[in-house]
């Protein structure tokens, strides 16, 4: 026995579903001035489109009925295109710096890596503080436990503990996102 045969189904496209692409049997319409023509069934409605010589361009998918709008699809996907270009460059990606340290740091060394911790935190970065412990500093994990709090402490006014200090094996790691 045969199956019967099936409609072939368009190849699924990047954007937005136009003119026979419409799955849904009745749509609302907008024309290209923006006013609302109300629910028509789609075939009546591409047939309007393309007497305006326009494309019917499903605008919002998920609403009841769908909402369809007269426009030319290619200029449609330019200029959403165009946004999504505009919108990647303006966004900022937010590395993880890291910054490495022992619990017996000297005070000078101290203010030079917090000068770094405060210059990465104003780029918008977040920072993993890394504290390693070598030999007998593992006997003593309360110094490397204060000196993270006092991380904490100088850098409460810019940043906010993203991960609280924990042990992972020789090392004790914290990360500070900005505010």
């Amino acid at each position: 026995i045969a199956a019967p045969p099936r409609r072939p189904t368009p190849p699924v496209k990047g954007g937005p579903r136009f003119n026979e692409l419409i799955i849904s049997d009745k749509v609302r319409v907008i024309d290209d001035k923006g006013e609302n023509l109300g629910v028509m069934n789609t075939s009546e409605a591409i047939e309007r489109a393309k007497d305006v010589g326009l494309d019917l361009v499903e605008v919002s998918p998920n609403a009841q009925p769908p909402v369809a709008k007269y426009l030319d699809v290619g200029k449609f996907k330019y200029e959403a295109q165009k946004k999504a270009n505009a919108a990647r460059k303006t966004q900022k990606v937010q590395d993880v710096k890291e910054i490495k340290m022992r619990p017996n740091i000297d005070n000078h060394d101290y203010m030079v890596k917090m000068k770094n911790v405060n210059k990465f935190i104003d780029n918008g970065d977040k920072v993993k503080v890394t504290l390693r412990f070598r030999g007998r500093e593992m006997s003593h994990q309360q110094l490397g436990m204060q000196l993270l709090e006092r991380v904490q402490e100088d850098m409460k006014e810019t940043a906010k503990v993203e991960a609280y200090p924990k042990l992972e094996g020789r090392q004790m790691l914290m990360v500070l996102s900005p505010k």
